[in-house]
């Protein structure tokens, strides 16, 4: 995935007006993550009118406080605001934390003198990279994630932070009178929702993006499986869903117009899979890289030796190679148009996806602004 050049896109002149703020409040969001790690941003790299919001990911902690994560942020940090001369409404935020640096939220949140270390360095660092905004990716409070330090505390500190976060934010629009935005990535699993306070930690956010997706995963599932569905497949085992995790979100108090529906622009690969239902809810193996951008799986596996199949109940097509015996679980127009539709039928907020170098052609940005954009024309004639 690594040092995959984005394309620049030719989208309709009309697409934007989704995502400006001229729409009103109804048009749903285009959150994008923007991860290039070590890499310089591009001219053309970013299709700065198919987005309402960019989440650049990610910077990091250090002794309580904010820091870069890379070599290039501050030169990434200058290219992405400077894309707002083509979309004035669009926003920049930097996402801290992630699977990976996750590690020192637990320490940062414990006390009111620790979190407000971190306040001040939060903004110091979005005043000096003139950035709209933070994302805090913990993966996950009250729990060890990838290893990471979690107390029985977290529950409520995250709260804590959360708050004083947005407490500061708003006296610093006071002063600015320009508006400083806070979103969390949330992990889509009733575990998330035990070890957060989600009713009260709404109030304090924009947007949750719900990460409903990595239900299935080579590396801790034994079993194939969709990693991203809409609905729930009666023959899963599992019994997971996008759909219900909303619903479990909804029911734990946060408004389904702060929800941002995730969507992955990535797959998943499973070997030694037997041919039965396709491969589909079958024993498999983890393979070397395993996690397979969207280009990759366009450029070398579909009409390549593996033939493409749909659940007609989770909406998410899949791909076997009955040959090599190997399982992909991904995401492809046809499944976000239909994640696009039930964005706009249940009124969420918009939709996120992780993240923008897994698709250089642009193909899935473009039918994420074009579903949106077909599906409200079509709400609004069927009024």
């Amino acid at each position: 995935m690594l040092g995959i050049r984005i394309l620049a896109l030719s989208i309709a002149l009309t697409v934007p007006s989704l995502c400006a703020a001229s729409a009103g409040p109804a048009a749903p969001m285009v959150v994008g993550y923007v991860f290039p790690q070590n890499s310089a941003l591009q001219p053309g790299e970013i299709d700065a009118l198919s987005l309402t919001r960019i989440n650049y990911a990610f910077a990091n902690i250090e002794n309580g406080r904010i820091v870069t994560g890379f070599a290039e942020d501050a030169k990434n940090f200058s290219f992405l605001t400077a894309l707002k001369r083509q979309n004035p409404s669009l926003t920049v935020l930097v996402s801290v934390g992630g699977w990976l640096w996750s590690t020192n939220f637990s320490d940062v949140s414990l006390t009111p003198q620790s979190r407000k270390l971190f306040i001040d360095s939060v903004v110091e660092f979005l005043t000096s990279y003139d950035l709209d905004g933070l994302d805090i990716d913990w993966e996950y409070p009250g729990m060890a994630g990838s290893g990471h330090l979690f107390r029985a505390e977290d529950k409520h500190n995250f709260t804590l932070l959360l708050k004083e976060l947005r407490q500061r934010f708003d006296r610093e629009t006071r002063k600015s009178h320009r508006k400083l935005y806070l979103t969390i990535a949330a992990g889509a699993s009733d575990e998330y929702l035990d070890h957060t306070e989600m009713a009260q930690v709404q109030r304090y956010v924009d947007t949750v993006n719900l990460m409903a997706y990595d239900y299935y995963e080579p590396s801790s599932d034994g079993i194939t499986g969709h990693h991203a569905p809409l609905f729930t497949n009666g023959a899963d085992p599992k019994k997971i869903s996008a759909d219900a995790s909303v619903l479990a979100f909804e029911q734990a108090g946060v408004p389904a117009t702060k929800i941002l529906l995730s969507l992955p622009f990535y797959g998943h690969m499973w070997g030694q899979v037997a041919e039965n239902n396709h491969g589909l809810f079958q024993a498999g193996k983890p393979v070397p890289k395993g996690y397979a951008p969207y280009s990759l799986i366009m450029e070398t596996m579909l009409n390549h030796g593996f033939t493409r199949y749909w659940d007609p109940i989770a909406l998410v097509p899949y791909l076997y190679s009955q040959e090599k015996q190997i399982f992909v679980s991904y995401e492809d127009p046809k499944s976000l148009d239909a994640k696009c539709e039930y964005v706009l039928k249940h009124r969420l907020g918009g939709v996120m996806f992780w993240d923008y170098s897994g698709d250089p052609s642009g193909t899935l940005l473009r039918a994420i602004n074009e579903s949106l954009q077909k599906r409200a024309i079509e709400g609004t004639q069927a009024k």
